[in-house]
C-alpha cells in the first residue's frame, strides 16, 4: 500500500487522534426519506427538506440528488444526509454557511455537528451552520470497497516500492483495489466525484432558500468550493478556501509537492525537537521495513510507521508532542505502541480492528474521478528518482500514490480550465507557509485564479490556518463572513498573533 495523505483540517484529525466519537445519534434517528418520484431536475429542485431534531440543538434532513445529472433516469438517486445548527440570533440572520472539512471523504455532517468548535460565536449567531455528507460518504449511502481485514492488510503493506518484485506487488494490489471498488459501486462508480458533489451543493443551496452559497471549505474542501464557483460563478456568496488545492496542478506535481510539504514540516518539527534527528527517523523506517516492531498481535510496519509520523505533522500544538512521545518510546524501548496508535487513529481504525469511517476507500474513489494522470506506469516508475531527490523522506512513499487510478473502471470527470473563476465575487483564500498537506504555493496559485480574491497567509506550522489559535487570521475570517468585505491587501499573520 502506498501512502495517501489526508487533506483534512487539523480539528478533525485531533478528534480522530483523541479517539473521540463525533456523534452517535444519526445511526438510530428516524430518517425522513422522500417517497416522491424524481424524473427530472425540476423534481429534485422542488423537493422539500423535512428537518427533524437530532441532538445538541441541531437538525437533520435528507435530500435526494440524481445519480447522473447529465442523464437523469427515473428514481435513480442518492440520499444525501444534511445537518444544520440554526442561527442562534434570528434578527439579522445572514443565511446558511455550508461547511466542508476536506478529505476527500471527510464528513461534512461530523464537521457541522461540532459547529461551536469550528466557527466563532459571532458567526454562528448570524448563520445556520450546514454540513452534508457527500455521496458515498458517512451517512449518505456509504460505500466500502474493502472489508476491515482487507483494509488492515492494504494499509499495512510495504510503504514504498522496491525493485521489480515490489512494483509487481503494488500493481497487483492497485488492480485488486480498483476491481473491488468497481464491484461495490456497480453502475454508480463514475458518479462519486467532487464535480457531482458541487452540483449537489447547488441543489442544496436552492433547497435551503439561499440566493447565494456561503461556504467554508478546508483542505480538499477548497476543491469542492472551487468547482462550485467554476460551475455557478454568479451564485457564489461569501466563500473561504483554507488550505487550498491548486485545481490546475498535475497529479505528478500534486504528489511531489505534497511530499516536499511533509519533508518541510518534518524539518521544522526536528528543528524544534533537536533530541530527535532525521537519521534516526530514516533508520527507523529502514529497520521496520526489514523487521516490523511487534505490538501485541499486530506489527508496526514501514507503511504504518510513516503514516503515524505524517499524522503528527498536521499540528505543532498537539501532534508534535504526541509524535515526540511515540518516537522516544521506540528509540529508547523499541516499543511501537504509541506510533501504531497514531497511525490507527489517522486511518480511523478502532482497537477492535474496525474502521469507523469509509474515508480510506472514498479518498481513492474520489481522487481517481477528480484528476486525470496521463502518465503510464513506466513513466510513474521513471519519476521515482525525482521524488526521492525532491523529498528524501516522504518522496519514496508518495511516488506511487494513486496507482489504483491507472486501473480504474470509470474515467475522470473534471475537464474544465477554471476560467470562470475570474468573474467570481471576492473570496478569501488562506495558506500556511509550512503546511505539510497543502503546500503554501497552492494557496498562492488559487488566489491568482480567483481574480477578485484576497490571500491570507499564516506564517507558521500545521495544516490550514483558520481556527488554529491565530486571532489575526480568525478576525479577518469573521469580518469577511459578517460584512462581506475582504482585506484591502494581502495579509500575513505570524504564529501567536
Amino acid at each position: 500500500m502506498k501512502l495517501r495523505l489526508k487533506l483534512l483540517p487539523i480539528y478533525l484529525l485531533i478528534v480522530a487522534m483523541a479517539g473521540a466519537i463525533v456523534f452517535n445519534y444519526v445511526h438510530t434517528m428516524p430518517r425522513v426519506i422522500s417517497t416522491a418520484h424524481f424524473n427530472s431536475l425540476a423534481d429534485y429542485q422542488s423537493q422539500k427538506l423535512a428537518w427533524a431534531s437530532c441532538d445538541k440543538g441541531v437538525q437533520c434532513a435528507t435530500m435526494q440528488v440524481p445519480v447522473d445529472y447529465a442523464h437523469i433516469e427515473p428514481d435513480q438517486s442518492f440520499a444525501i444526509f444534511i445537518l444544520r445548527h440554526p442561527a442562534s440570533v434570528k434578527s439579522g440572520r445572514l443565511g446558511s454557511l455550508v461547511v466542508n472539512p476536506g478529505g476527500p471523504g471527510g464528513s461534512g455532517v461530523d464537521y457541522a455537528y461540532n459547529w461551536d468548535s469550528i466557527i466563532s460565536t459571532a458567526v454562528s449567531d448570524k448563520y445556520d451552520i450546514v454540513g452534508f455528507d457527500e455521496r458515498g460518504i458517512g451517512q449518505s449511502q456509504p460505500i466500502r470497497c474493502l472489508t476491515d481485514a482487507q483494509e488492515d492488510a492494504y494499509l499495512s503493506a510495504d510503504g514504498k516500492v522496491n525493485g521489480q518484485k515490489g512494483l509487481d506487488t503494488a500493481i497487483a494490489a492497485a488492480k485488486d483495489f480498483a476491481d473491488k471498488c468497481a464491484a461495490a459501486a456497480g453502475s454508480r462508480l463514475g458518479h462519486y466525484g467532487t464535480i457531482d458533489s458541487a452540483r449537489d451543493m447547488e441543489l442544496l443551496r436552492g433547497l435551503l432558500g439561499d440566493s447565494h452559497l456561503n461556504f467554508m471549505g478546508k483542505s480538499y474542501g477548497t476543491y469542492l468550493g472551487t468547482l462550485y464557483a467554476d460551475l455557478y460563478p454568479s451564485h457564489v456568496g461569501r466563500m473561504i478556501l483554507d488550505g487550498a488545492i491548486d485545481p490546475k496542478e498535475s497529479v505528478a506535481n500534486q504528489n511531489i509537492y505534497q511530499a516536499k510539504g511533509f519533508d518541510l514540516a518534518l524539518k521544522s518539527y526536528l528543528a524544534a525537537n533537536p533530541s530527535i534527528t532525521s537519521k534516526q527517523i530514516t533508520d527507523l523506517l529502514d529497520r521496520v521495513h526489514v523487521k516490523p516492531i511487534v505490538v501485541g498481535k499486530r506489527a508496526l510496519t514501514q507503511a504504518l510507521a510513516i503514516t503515524g509520523i505524517a499524522s503528527g505533522l498536521y499540528d505543532n500544538e498537539s501532534g508534535w508532542p504526541q509524535l515526540t512521545s511515540a518516537l522516544n518510546e521506540i528509540f529508547k524501548k523499541n516499543n511501537g505502541t504509541k506510533l501504531l496508535a497514531m497511525a490507527d487513529n489517522y486511518n480511523y481504525r478502532d482497537s477492535n480492528g474496525h474502521f469507523t469511517s469509509n474515508q480510506e476507500d472514498l479518498q481513492q474513489i474520489i481522487s481517481c474521478l477528480d484528476f486525470s494522470d496521463p502518465r503510464t506506469v513506466a513513466q510513474i516508475e521513471s519519476d521515482q528518482a525525482a521524488f526521492a531527490a525532491a523529498a528524501p523522506i516522504f518522496g519514496p512513499y508518495l511516488g506511487y500514490a494513486g496507482l489504483s487510478c491507472k486501473y480504474w473502471h470509470a474515467p475522470p470527470l473534471v475537464t474544465t480550465d477554471f476560467t470562470a473563476l475570474t468573474s467570481v465575487t471576492p473570496v478569501l483564500v488562506i495558506g500556511v507557509t509550512r503546511d505539510p498537506a497543502t503546500p503554501y504555493q497552492w494557496a498562492v496559485a488559487l488566489h491568482q485564479y480567483f481574480a477578485k480574491s484576497q490571500l491570507l497567509t499564516f506564517d507558521g506550522d500545521g495544516h490550514t490556518g483558520h481556527n488554529r489559535g491565530s486571532a489575526c487570521i480568525d478576525s479577518k475570517v469573521d469580518s469577511y463572513l459578517l460584512t462581506g468585505a475582504v482585506p484591502a491587501m494581502a495579509v500575513t499573520c505570524k504564529a501567536g498573533q
